[in-house]
């Protein structure tokens, strides 16, 4: 990676992502209502979340998230882009782009501390998600907000986790519910689901439910459909 791109002062040319949201840095005088502080392994990277509540909190078990985390799956909450203050190590991020498997900040790529290597977030094109592992959740309350809400690539796990929330296969809502997804939620989202169909035979567009049958089911965390 270039050195100015990664830890360098500048804020133009190639290093002018610094001054975009989710890296640009919020002044005392913005207002920016703290509700958590984070920090990665080593401490060199801190941030802070306005939101107290994620928009989503998701567990992906897709082979790309394993592998990436060495883990069984990942946890990701879900957040805008300006919810985040980065407090320290704004210039020890570093980017790995998995698509091209390049270091480089293209969109959507991961983020992480150039020194101990924790994993910081996934950045998308419109949202970044976090990993509450490194946010500092003080109350029982504060660890519900952040409690996982469904299962994605459930049919890439490698362990099962009976755990009686929403199992999808692929994207959560865009894919076929699996396993101990609750029943009711089962048969709700099979019916939409048959009634869209329908709804797009009627239209004349059998090719469009045709390819939601077979479309790709591997995953990256979600992070490209952010």
């Amino acid at each position: 990676m270039d050195k100015e791109q990664s830890r360098g002062e500048s804020t133009t040319g190639i290093s002018e992502w610094k001054t975009r949201p989710p890296y640009s840095v919020h002044e005392k005088s913005s207002g920016f209502d703290v509700k958590y502080e984070a920090n990665c392994h080593c401490g060199k990277v801190k941030y802070q979340l306005s939101r107290r509540e994620p928009l989503d909190s998701k567990l992906c078990h897709c082979t790309t998230c394993q592998t990436q985390h060495a883990a069984p799956f990942q946890w990701a909450a879900i957040f805008h882009k300006d919810d985040i203050n980065f407090t320290n190590g704004h210039h020890d991020l570093e980017w790995y782009d998995p698509t091209e498997k390049s270091i480089e900040h293209k969109l959507p790529c991961k983020v992480r501390c150039s020194f101990c290597h924790s994993p910081i977030m996934d950045e998308g094109r419109n949202m970044i998600l976090l990993f509450p592992s490194l946010v500092h959740l003080k109350t029982d309350e504060d660890k519900a907000y952040f409690k996982p809400r469904c299962h994605m690539f459930y049919g890439q796990r490698v362990m099962d986790v009976p755990d009686g929330l929403p199992k999808w296969s692929g994207l959560s809502g865009d894919s076929d519910l699996i396993e101990d997804s609750p029943p009711d939620l089962v048969r709700e989202h099979e019916r939409k689901r048959e009634e869209e169909r329908n709804k797009k035979m009627a239209e004349g567009k059998p090719d469009e439910v045709t390819k939601e049958g077979t479309q790709d089911r591997s995953g990256d965390g979600g992070a490209n459909s952010q």
